[in-house]
């Protein structure tokens, strides 16, 4: 990354100049602390510990917050790189999109009715909007894939690899070879490996993706197994994919409210396991069985 270099002008700086123009905002500020004025000061402060004060609130409105000018917000988002409030504003704003989470914190939430009226409305919207995207066809297609095939991964990373492991083990109560990745201590050319073009790929890709996810989706691809990209936000691992189930995950606190992707989740293991017929019910059977014998449950 590009040090910022800082121009200056009767003592003030009026912003950065560097080629890495995609520097995140919190880091910009970070960057810009030794150089601040004890006013600017004050304002990254608030800035430091609520980011997300700026996707909301207006100029004069964060000037208030920090008991500070409006002189002082504009020097301030000069001094981090950007040309106006506004530029500041939508940066920001992209960020919460891309899935920052704190960049979504707020000194007050703007929802009435308290937290868990928000949070229960947020998650009844997300769940609407989910199921509305989804396709009967569609996942009764990628539930036979996953039955007929001699292997099925389920990968993800970060948030997604809870996802592909309830996935994963809610499934392999009908389906004899399941492999959740990634796992411990191993690599992930150690265990795919043996990725084969009759395996099918469930890629659990949400917000906010490193890059072993286009990794992952590139190696399927290489082999030509058939994979299904699980995602909160369309992305170009989701290119060639023959299943694309959507999931909202919109949230109105710092963490994404996953109740959507849980939901799409529920319905693949579900459908795979009623339409798994009578060899999934014998190895449903046998796990009963098991259990008794070990006196697990």
């Amino acid at each position: 990354m590009h040090k910022p270099v800082y121009l200056h002008s009767n003592g003030d700086h009026f912003g950065l100049m560097t080629s890495d123009v995609t520097k995140p905002f919190l880091l910009r500020v970070r960057d810009a602390l030794p150089d601040l004025h004890p006013s600017e000061q004050k304002l990254a402060d608030l800035v430091l510990d609520f980011p997300g004060e700026m996707a909301g609130y207006t100029a004069t409105e964060i000037a208030e917050l920090a008991n500070v000018s409006n002189a002082t917000v504009s020097r301030f988002v000069r001094r981090i790189g950007y040309s106006s409030f506004d530029e500041a504003r939508r940066a920001v704003r992209d960020e919460q999109r891309a899935g920052t989470a704190l960049l979504r914190f707020a000194s007050e939430t703007p929802h009435q009715g308290g937290g868990v009226a928000s949070h229960f409305e947020t998650s009844q919207q997300n769940l609407d909007l989910t199921y509305g995207g989804l396709d009967d066809a569609v996942i009764d297609s990628l539930s036979k894939a996953m039955i007929a095939a001699p292997r099925v991964w389920f990968i993800g990373f970060r948030a997604g690899q809870a996802f592909a492991q309830y996935l994963g083990w809610q499934t392999s109560q009908v389906l004899n070879n399941v492999t959740i990745l990634p796992r411990a201590g191993e690599t992930l050319a150690e265990s795919m490996a043996s990725l084969s073009k009759a395996d099918i790929v469930i890629l659990v890709a949400l917000r906010r993706k490193p890059k072993l996810v286009a990794a992952v989706a590139d190696a399927a691809r290489h082999v030509g197994a058939a994979f299904a990209v699980i995602e909160d936000r369309p992305g170009p691992e989701a290119v060639d994919a023959r299943w694309q189930l959507s999931c909202v995950t919109s949230a109105n606190g710092p963490l994404m409210n996953h109740v959507g992707t849980m939901a799409v989740c529920n319905l693949v293991a579900a459908r795979t396991i009623e339409l798994s017929g009578p060899a999934g019910r014998s190895r449903m059977a046998a796990i009963e069985d098991g259990h008794r014998r070990f006196d697990e449950l």
